[in-house]
């Protein structure tokens, strides 16, 4: 059987961590940041884990 190949997309979405969990950055974080409060674009940094919802789909994304 052929190799399984990675969805390029969602390659540059997702990243798998150390205990293969899959993490993903936040939404809203790449323009009219003016009139965001500063709290609000601190929290827009940081990664969170995908739902338990998608996980089956970005895992056939993500083969590897």
């Amino acid at each position: 059987m052929s190799k399984l190949k990675t969805n390029r997309g969602a390659a540059k979405r997702f990243r798998k961590n150390a205990k293969g969990k899959v993490k993903r950055s936040k939404a809203f974080h790449s323009h009219i940041l003016t009139k965001k409060s500063t709290k609000r674009k601190r929290n827009l940094r940081k990664s969170v884990p995908i739902s338990t919802a998608d996980k089956r789909r970005v895992a056939g994304l993500l083969p590897n």
